[in-house]
């Protein structure tokens, strides 16, 4: 039975298709439309679903009339959305069914995860109420305990990266970029603001008079940090478990990750825990059932043989490539199908590279090695994974590395095995062998405020505009 997920209406639409237990497809709104985080469905997204037969179930991602009751209360605008009347705008005729926003982002990662048994953490800005809570995954779903709106750690932190001339929902992990190059100024106004109900949905642009933006950020990722550990010893003594599924927006925070060991043995981070990622979390809370995550490579398809030697030689004489191949990241990280890649050893290559991609110069990239080599590289113990770029890691040299490293002197790592990722994983080996470094600059195939390339057109689009090769 073909079952669809929908995620839609407010920002990074996505579209999900699942058979029985296995995942079909799911993709982003916007690498079709091509509107960065584009809130609405795109009709070539629903053709390439439909290419997978028509569905026999829609599940929707949230209730929709508790939101519209939740938009009341706040006092927002366009307060009812109507799933079915929606879905019919595109063609979708069938019956529509809906769970709630956090049960959504709950299933999505325990219902892909490794666990049998776990808790779940779901941290976001706001779903109908809920703006955090806490689940027992078992033989189901069980919610323990909720944060209700206003109150909310995504909102504090989206309300921030509003207040530096950042785009919310968008920019978030930007200002988390920032935060190493500022002072923990104004950490005490930040937690009275938090802790005496202080309605950050409502933007925080007249507070803080006179703070540098680099404060500003990193003021609230040390509270956004502080009020995560809390969470995290709350989750442990509410479930009692060694297993922990972390979900919501505020999952991308690799940063503050790096405490989550502290507390639980494993952790399952689903490549695509923001309101996008709830498409399939959608269906796998309807059904209540697990789904069968081997990959997220689930997006439009490239056909083609992986082009590694295209790229080392591109690599070896130009020192930056781009690569379109294969099925698109399900997620906002570029894991090897639609990324630029380039050498690390060359001298003012982040300049390079951000010059092209039209970023802040202060920002680093994240680097792709092979796992075996991690622990060589990083602050890691051999055997280390992070094969989705969830967590930051401090480089053993980073004087060595400067376009892969932050202020900090951490690093976003991302590890290839060949079972992941046969052909970036040839690619590395190859590149290691030419060079002795097993290691490249990974980041994203598009440039500031543009979606990631989706298929060949916007791949000869991306080399007409910036004169990189990108092979397919």
């Amino acid at each position: 039975m073909i079952k669809w997920g929908v995620s839609a209406g407010t920002h990074d639409a996505s579209l999900t298709v699942v058979e029985d237990d296995k995942i079909l497809f799911a993709s982003h709104s916007e690498r079709y439309s091509r509107i960065k985080n584009d809130a609405h469905l795109n009709d070539k997204l629903v053709a390439d679903a439909l290419s997978y037969g028509e569905p026999e179930k829609v599940y929707w991602y949230e209730n929709p009339i508790l939101k519209a009751g939740r938009k009341l209360y706040a006092g927002q605008d366009e307060i009812w959305l109507n799933p079915k009347s929606y879905l019919k705008k595109y063609g979708i005729n069938t019956k529509v069914k809906w769970s709630l926003h956090h049960e959504s982002h709950a299933a999505a990662g325990y219902y892909t995860s490794p666990f049998d048994s776990s808790a779940i953490l779901v941290i976001d800005a706001i779903g109908e109420f809920d703006t955090t809570s806490i689940w027992l995954g078992k033989t189901g779903l069980q919610k323990l305990y909720s944060r209700k709106y206003p109150t909310s750690l995504g909102l504090f932190y989206s309300a921030i990266t509003d207040r530096v001339g950042l785009k919310p929902n968008e920019d978030e992990y930007i200002l988390m970029g920032m935060a190493a190059y500022g002072r923990p100024r104004w950490c005490v106004e930040m937690r009275l603001m938090l802790h005496n109900g202080y309605n950050f949905h409502r933007g925080c642009r007249e507070a803080f008079k006179g703070a540098r933006d680099e404060d500003l950020a990193c003021s609230a990722q040390i509270v956004y940090e502080e009020e995560l550990e809390k969470l995290l010893v709350l989750t442990k003594q509410l479930t009692n478990q060694d297993n922990l599924v972390l979900m919501g927006g505020c999952a991308l925070n690799c940063l503050a990750n790096r405490f989550i060991n502290k507390y639980f043995n494993h952790v399952w981070i689903m490549p695509n825990p923001g309101d996008a990622g709830s498409s399939l979390g959608a269906i796998a809370a309807g059904e209540q059932r697990r789904l069968n995550w081997k990959t997220p490579y689930l997006g439009y398809n490239i056909e083609g043989r992986y082009p590694v030697e295209q790229l080392l030689d591109s690599l070896l004489t130009e020192n930056i490539v781009g690569v379109a191949n294969g099925r698109a990241e399900f997620g906002p990280r570029a894991l090897g199908n639609r990324s630029l890649l380039a050498d690390i050893q060359i001298r003012h290559i982040k300049d390079t590279v951000n010059e092209i991609k039209q970023r802040q110069k202060f920002r680093p990239f994240a680097p792709v090695i092979l796992k075996h080599e991690a622990h060589r590289y990083f602050d890691v113990p051999r055997g280390f994974e992070s094969p989705y770029m969830q967590y930051v890691v401090r480089c053993k040299e980073p004087h060595k590395y400067p376009a892969i490293v932050h202020h900090d002197g951490t690093s976003r790592v991302q590890t290839v095995t060949k079972e992941q990722h046969p052909g970036l994983f040839r690619l590395l080996m190859r590149y290691k062998k030419e060079t002795g470094t097993p290691m490249l600059l990974n980041t994203s195939l598009n440039i500031k405020g543009e979606p990631m390339v989706n298929d060949k057109n916007d791949a000869q689009n991306f080399y007409k505009k910036y004169g990189v090769k990108v092979f397919s």
